[in-house]
């Protein structure tokens, strides 16, 4: 089947929930998707790579993007810019791709403004908990960091109800199939199927 346009599925959840492990499994099993890569001032952490990981740029750079309508949706987290590049997404959609927007919360609601098809996925740990014991392993963090980090998790679950559809991650080969399914489900609504169908008579 091939769809007139490409599928837009924003993923969202607290930072520590997995979203960067649900999306390289998914691609591991051979889904065809495109990833959008973010754009953000923060420092690269180890072993990251520029335009790989994100598009790592100056708070400086990253405003004029803002200024010219190049970033998409941007929001603000622990004092540093995050941001989707448009162009990028705007290319994939409409060659008919299926394209995953990692980004947080209030960047989801942005995004859902200027493209209402696209199709919101909430990533949630099995438990706080849990959440607390990743963020520590990552050993990046700071505890006064992992709390404001619980905290602000906290409040982003409260944002889950209104998404399309919630994903517990507490396997993450499940969760990867959760996801890829909802991807499976959302094609199937293309109404373009019947054109195909007519055309093909």
């Amino acid at each position: 089947m091939t769809m007139t346009k490409g599928l837009l599925i924003v993923l969202s959840g607290p930072s520590g929930s997995g979203k960067d492990s649900l999306l390289q499994q998914v691609l591991a099993n051979g889904e065809q998707i495109a990833l959008s890569i973010s754009a953000t001032t923060r420092q690269p952490r180890e072993g990251e790579i520029d335009g790989v990981h994100y598009h790592f740029t100056t708070h400086a750079e990253f405003e004029q993007k803002l200024a010219n309508g190049a970033i998409l949706e941007h929001t603000v987290y622990n004092g540093q810019y995050y941001g989707t590049p448009k162009d990028a997404v705007d290319f994939w959609l409409n060659s008919g791709k299926t394209v995953v927007l990692e980004i947080e919360v209030e960047g989801a609601a942005n995004i859902a403004t200027q493209y209402p098809d696209c199709v919101r996925v909430f990533l949630v740990p099995p438990s706080l908990a849990v959440l607390r014991q990743r963020l520590i392993d990552r050993r990046t963090n700071t505890p006064k960091d992992i709390e404001r980090r619980i905290n602000i998790a906290k409040q982003e679950l409260t944002h889950a109800p209104g998404f399309d559809y919630i994903i517990r991650n507490c396997v993450l080969t499940n969760a990867a199939t959760d996801f890829q399914a909802i991807i499976r489900a959302e094609m199937l609504r293309d109404k373009n199927i019947l054109t195909e169908v007519m055309n093909d008579a």
